[in-house]
């Protein structure tokens, strides 16, 4: 129970930027629900409300996991347990980023900053009403992107960059930002934001994810099957019942094993989007079909006024709009 209860670490730069972003995210979340979703024609919705809720405790979710890995005595074994390190590189390069990113939460923090800065409210009410889609400069390259966070990823556990930030404390910041950001990214061209979409095609973006986890393989396996000590600065008393050889082991079949749940639960739901886009696209084709032998088959006069493509002669079936946030 000690190793539960003891060693909580006192980051005060941590603690301090959670509680900061916590409250911005509560007071951008207060006025979204007052006020932005009304502002949507949403107001009254409560799938909007549902969503709303459920985005936010993702978005939470992720800064506990940043908080878990930082101040429980998670960041103080992993300076002395290669196995316990793996845990923490797992919750702060993939676990935290996919939740932080599922949250979507630009628009609400945008609306807390612009309310601690004493924004017009008017401005949030303009920027929530429904737009078309726009491009985002940091979903234009997915591979580049992808590239970037297995090189921070793998590069990271480059024996002389893993000591480094074994022992020293400005390395170990450095390399949770850089997990953080390049995990941040990554997640962001499978998922999107708010208000825009990956434009990589489902089965692209697939791709990207097979490519990750097939790296993180390379690196599991290479830690579980070698017999050699890899990172030297492990090397203690502590590891008195458990060789530094073996908890290297260990961890490298944390780092295999751990990568594995989101990166299939990602792949399902892009399996599942590009099904149903799929089906979709059929449906419409058969309605496109359907139509033209119907306006064929009329004389001219009956068909003036009115299209003859099925997504245009069919009305738009009224649907839920997702709120912007």
């Amino acid at each position: 129970m000690s190793y539960v209860l003891a060693h909580w670490s006192p980051a005060w730069v941590v603690l301090t930027t959670w509680a900061a972003v916590v409250a911005v995210h509560l007071v951008g979340l207060r006025r979204l629900s007052r006020t932005g979703l009304a502002a949507q024609g949403l107001g009254g919705h409560e799938p909007a409300r549902r969503e709303l809720a459920w985005r936010s405790a993702a978005f939470h979710g992720g800064l506990l996991a940043v908080l878990l890995a930082l101040v429980s005595p998670l960041a103080y074994w992993s300076l002395t347990f290669i196995w316990v390190r793996s845990l923490q590189d797992l919750l702060l390069g993939i676990v935290a980023p996919a939740l932080i990113v599922l949250g979507m939460p630009g628009r609400i923090l945008a609306r807390g900053l612009r309310r601690a800065a004493g924004g017009d409210a008017s401005l949030d009410d303009a920027r929530d009403r429904p737009q078309a889609p726009r491009a985002r400069w940091w979903l234009a390259w997915p591979v580049a992107v992808t590239l970037a966070f297995n090189v921070v990823w793998l590069g990271w556990h480059v024996p002389v960059l893993y000591d480094l930030a074994a022992t020293n404390a400005a390395a170990r910041y450095l390399q949770c930002v850089a997990y953080l950001g390049a995990g941040i990214f990554f997640w962001l061209q499978l998922i999107g934001t708010g208000t825009s979409s990956p434009p990589a095609a489902p089965m692209r973006r697939l791709a990207l994810l097979v490519g990750t986890a097939v790296a993180d393989t390379i690196l599991g396996m290479v830690l579980v099957f070698g017999s050699g000590l890899v990172y030297p600065a492990y090397r203690g008393a502590a590891h008195h019942t458990l060789s530094v050889v073996a908890d290297q082991q260990v961890g490298g079949a944390v780092l295999w094993i751990g990568m594995l749940p989101p990166l299939i639960i990602a792949t399902v739901a892009l399996l599942l989007g590009w099904l149903e886009h799929e089906e979709s696209d059929e449906l419409s084709r058969d309605l496109d079909r359907l139509t033209g032998q119907a306006a064929a088959g009329r004389p001219a006069w009956a068909g003036s006024g009115r299209a003859s493509s099925g997504r245009a002669a069919w009305p738009a079936r009224p649907g839920y709009r997702r709120p912007t946030i």
